[in-house]
């Protein structure tokens, strides 16, 4: 079988806009990559001690990668939209590694489970997915320091804040009419487990956050950010 070696652009590309990460459009809509599965809410896709034989595209729903302790205190590792791929370590090691995470679905979801002998066949044919593929392990090593920067700072306030600016730089959207607040659908419960700090700590600290009017947020609406107040206010 021929491999192809993927051709990045050279130069300036502004800021790697000519280059796309892998989504379900660089797949075939045959089905002959992959079998999709139906998970209901907070089923899991896979265990700690599973095999990592394995990768998955979502189709519709939402997920969550998560890693636990022995007390079993959980850690949002990633959230994964629809359209996007996950469980990509099982290239790490080859198909005899086992998971260390747990993925579970959020909502009712939908996910087509890959070979990893079928998927990598698929890119030494296939350059611009390799390419693609290869793209987003490095967005997703970049977005894995920025967490652990997060994770660093044992501050409330500044973990916090500064895992709102990385979500609203990662995931969020601009509210209309205003260009310095963003729109995050994310939860308090939620961002207790991406922050590694308990429930009662994250909602004391937004409360801060909210009086200095660095966020605002209400019962079932998106948390807003003003990112330019919330950055000066960590920057001192």
């Amino acid at each position: 079988m021929k491999q192809y070696a993927p051709e990045f652009p050279k130069g300036n590309h502004q800021n790697c806009r000519t280059l796309t990460e892998l989504t379900l459009d660089h797949m075939p809509r045959d089905g002959s990559q992959g079998r999709a599965q139906s998970y209901r809410k907070n089923s899991d896709v896979w265990r700690p001690g599973d095999r990592a034989d394995s990768i998955y595209l979502l189709l519709r729903g939402q997920m969550v990668e998560i890693v636990s302790d022995p007390q079993g205190h959980e850690v949002i590792v990633r959230v994964i939209e629809a359209g996007e791929p996950f469980g990509e370590l099982c290239f790490c090691g080859g198909p005899t590694k086992v998971r260390r995470t747990t993925a579970r679905a959020v909502a009712a979801s939908e996910a087509v489970e890959i070979n990893l002998d079928v998927f990598t066949a698929y890119l030494q044919e296939n350059r611009d997915v390799l390419a693609a593929f290869v793209f987003t392990l490095c967005i997703r090593l970049a977005d894995a320091e920025r967490r652990i920067e997060v994770l660093a700072h044992r501050g409330a306030e500044e973990r916090l804040g500064r895992l709102l600016l990385h979500l609203a730089a990662s995931r969020g959207q601009p509210k209309a009419g205003q260009a310095d607040q963003i729109l995050l659908p994310v939860s308090h419960d939620e961002l207790a487990q991406m922050a590694a700090m308990s429930r009662p700590h994250v909602t004391v600290t937004m409360g801060k956050l909210r009086r200095r009017g660095l966020v605002h947020y209400e019962r079932n609406r998106p948390l807003a950010v003003n990112i330019e107040a919330l950055t000066k206010y960590l920057l001192g």
